[in-house]
């Protein structure tokens, strides 16, 4: 075990240069620049540690049973409500639409259910926990902060702000009659609510980010309070926009929800603009997964194993907010779910990310269909905004967080 790890470390220290003096020991709390390759050669280091097989084999179990218990959570979502439908009866209706043979008989009105109504809405709360729970693993990983979540930063405020400039900002200036697509070039609302979303959240993470850093230092406390201010301005800002629409007004319930997070959608045509900006942004997440292991040993051991740290930042963020703003717009301001999920998947998975993204996604997929299915049957005829919820479980959650990371200062 000792050559072991006296081998390690000889692979991990680079060679002495004849013409560098020894570095002197600084400050407390300063660290000195590494040696140029030294971070690739700990994470190689890393790598060859005994044990690290095995844990690879759990969590790949994890990802499986994680991606069994999503079919499960969503097969529940579809089968109860209102009308319970046998599982059987959903298989075979699925089946049916994707062209396979099926010998199984329903009624028209559970189709109607299964296909119009439940599947939609299930499909989008998977979608939704997922795009949530990466984009907060991505914050966390870039801020190298358990507290990073879209929602305590702001970034699912400034997307629903984006969101209704698209819907409520044109009422506002074009006459009676003429909807928001003449206002902005004949644009699709399906298109263009998500594209307008992202650029809120993208422009509140830039914000939010430039208000709370210190020449080179990112402090946590200035973190979260730049995020709830930001947050609160643009709540009030969207407010007013909804307040001086007289025709979102005539649906307050349904915008009601929205802004409490719900996931309020009636059909395919809802996903159509939103699904496949959030299928790309998990799939970009995963490509950056190497990179924010890096950012683990810091952003001078990051750039000492080869990363672009400045352009790595701001695709990381640009990833973030994607996922964020897509969200948003199908499910309204839902938090904590990104806080929560990659925290709880962290512990077992462990820190790297090309393991915990992927877990992180399945994970919150999980989470959000089995909390959306408890807000639309617990209280029913009545529906709970699922976003009542996930505040219930990541507010308390979040305050022991922060009273770890100060006892730990």
């Amino acid at each position: 075990m000792a050559q072991t790890a006296a081998g390690l470390e000889g692979r991990a220290a680079p060679p002495a240069s004849k013409d560098r003096a020894p570095a002197k020991a600084g400050a407390r709390g300063r660290t000195s620049p590494l040696p140029r390759g030294a971070g690739q050669a700990v994470l190689q280091a890393r790598r060859g540690l005994p044990g690290t097989r095995r844990r690879r084999g759990r969590v790949t179990g994890l990802l499986g049973g994680l991606g069994l218990a999503m079919v499960g959570a969503m097969l529940a979502g579809i089968t109860w409500g209102a009308v319970i439908v046998p599982p059987q009866t959903v298989l075979g209706i699925i089946a049916r639409h994707a062209g396979l043979p099926v010998d199984v008989a329903w009624a028209p009105a559970q189709e109607a259910i299964v296909w119009q109504l439940r599947l939609p809405r299930v499909l989008a709360g998977a979608l939704v926990g997922a795009a949530l729970a990466t984009s907060g693993a991505l914050f966390q990983g870039l801020f190298r902060n358990p507290m990073a979540d879209p929602y305590v930063l702001g970034i699912s405020s400034g997307a629903a702000f984006g969101a209704t400039v698209a819907l409520a900002g044109p009422a506002l200036l074009l006459p009676p009659g003429l909807g928001p697509a003449a206002f902005w070039g004949g644009l699709d609302s399906s298109r263009l609510v998500p594209l307008c979303a992202f650029a809120g959240a993208l422009g509140t993470a830039v914000l939010v980010v430039s208000l709370a850093r210190r020449g080179t230092r990112l402090p946590v406390t200035d973190l979260l309070l730049a995020g709830l201010a930001v947050a609160a301005v643009l709540g009030a800002a969207t407010t007013f926009l909804l307040v001086l629409n007289d025709r979102l007004l005539l649906r307050l319930r349904t915008v009601f929800a929205w802004m409490a997070g719900g996931i309020a959608v009636g059909g395919w045509g809802q996903l159509a603009g939103a699904a496949p900006m959030i299928l790309v942004g998990l799939a970009l997440a995963l490509l950056l997964s190497r990179w924010l292991d890096a950012f683990l040993l810091g952003e001078e051991g990051a750039a000492g194993v080869g990363v672009p740290v400045e352009r790595a930042k701001q695709i990381v963020v640009a990833v973030a907010a994607l996922l964020t703003g897509a969200a948003v717009t199908l499910s309204g301001l839902i938090g904590f779910v990104g806080l929560l999920v990659p925290h709880a998947v962290r512990l077992v998975a462990g820190p790297s990310h090309p393991l915990l993204l992927p877990a992180s996604a399945l994970g919150g997929a999980t989470f959000l269909v089995l909390a959306d299915l408890l807000a639309r049957t617990m209280l029913s005829p009545v529906e709970l905004p699922v976003g009542v919820l996930t505040a219930l479980a990541g507010g308390p959650a979040f305050l022991v967080l922060l009273k770890r990371s100060r006892g730990a200062r």
